[in-house]
C-alpha cells in the first residue's frame, strides 16, 4: 500500500525505535519534531520550553516543513499537528491559529491515509532530557491523543507493546 500514515502515541511508547526500522527497512519516514524543538530551546537555556505557548508554533513549523519536504510512495510519519494538537491540550495551551490552520488544512487535503498506527506504552518511561514524564502523566496523555485522533475522524490501528521487530512487523500486516 502507498500513502503517509501517522505513527502516534504517548512519550516513550517506542514510536521513535519503530520509526527507525521502518527506516532501515527502506520506507520514507519524516522525523518527530518535538523533541528537535525542545533540544534546541534547552541549548539555548531553556530548560522547560513546553511552558511557554509559543512552543506549539514551533513544533508546527517545524512539522510542516518536514512533511512537506518528505518524499516516497509510503511514508510513515513520527506524529503529526494532530499529536501538536493533543500536546497543547495536555499541557493545558490554547490551540494557536497557526496549528488551526495546519489542521484545516491537513483535513481538507486528505494529506494524510485515515488509519493511524496508534502504538502503545510499553508499562514504563525511560526519562531522557526532553522527555520529562512519568508513567501515570504518559498514560494520561495517551488517552488525550487517542481522543483528538477520534475526534478528527481518524481509525486507529493499535501497535501493541512489544519487540521493534514484532511492532514493525503488526504495522506491516496492517498496511
Amino acid at each position: 500500500m502507498t500513502g503517509r500514515f501517522i505513527l502516534t502515541g504517548a512519550p516513550g511508547a517506542g514510536k521513535t525505535a519503530v520509526v527507525r526500522q521502518l527506516e532501515i527497512d527502506g520506507f520514507a519516514t519524516v522525523e518527530e519534531a518535538a523533541t528537535d524543538v525542545i533540544a534546541l530551546e534547552q541549548a539555548r537555556g531553556v530548560a522547560e520550553p513546553w511552558t511557554d505557548p509559543g512552543f506549539i508554533d514551533r513544533i508546527v513549523a517545524l512539522q510542516r516543513q518536514r512533511r512537506l519536504a518528505a518524499s516516497g510512495e509510503t511514508q510513515f510519519h513520527d506524529r503529526s499537528a494532530f499529536c501538536t494538537e493533543a500536546l497543547a491540550t495536555f499541557l493545558g495551551h490554547p490551540a494557536s491559529g497557526l496549528l488551526r490552520t495546519e489542521i484545516e488544512e491537513l483535513t481538507r487535503s486528505d494529506f494524510y491515509e485515515r488509519r493511524v498506527f496508534f502504538v502503545r506504552l510499553m508499562g514504563f518511561i525511560e526519562p531522557t532530557a526532553a522527555r520529562r514524564i512519568g508513567l501515570e502523566d504518559a498514560r494520561r496523555f495517551e488517552a488525550v491523543h487517542e481522543r483528538t485522533y477520534r475526534a478528527h475522524g481518524f481509525e486507529l490501528v493499535p501497535v501493541e507493546p512489544g519487540s521493534v521487530v514484532d511492532r514493525v512487523a503488526a504495522i506491516r500486516r496492517a498496511l
